[in-house]
């Protein structure tokens, strides 16, 4: 199984369960990796034959910029369900991995974040 990582995706949502989260909003990073079969784009330079990650790209951001929802979960399950649909051709598995890096609860930590994989992912 080969793997095309997009690496820490930066975008600006609502989502949270507090009042300030979805009227302030705030950072979030994402970092897709998706299962395929890069050998014949490898072989014939041809963008047709691999997932352009522009569009992983532009689909992410229309998710996490998107209407809010209470739960990273969420947001991270949706990232995964659209690739999954979208690209079932090519795409035989995706891990998401969503952090959320200044949420406002107390205490001193780098992040929280929620990483999910679906389909077959090796």
């Amino acid at each position: 199984m080969d793997y095309i990582h997009v690496n820490e995706m930066l975008f600006f949502g609502y989502h949270g369960v507090l009042p300030e989260e979805t009227k302030l909003g705030q950072r979030f990073r994402v970092t897709v990796s998706l299962a395929t079969d890069l050998q014949e784009a490898g072989q014939t330079d041809d963008l047709t034959k691999t997932v352009n990650y522009a569009e992983v790209y532009e689909l992410c951001k229309e998710i996490v910029e998107g209407p809010p929802v209470q739960l990273i979960e969420s947001v991270a399950e949706k990232i995964a369900g659209r690739i999954l649909k979208d690209y079932r051709e090519q795409v035989k598995g995706v891990r998401v991995q969503l952090i959320k890096p200044d949420p406002p609860i107390a205490g001193h930590y780098t992040s929280v974040a929620v990483d999910i994989t679906r389909g077959q992912y090796v």
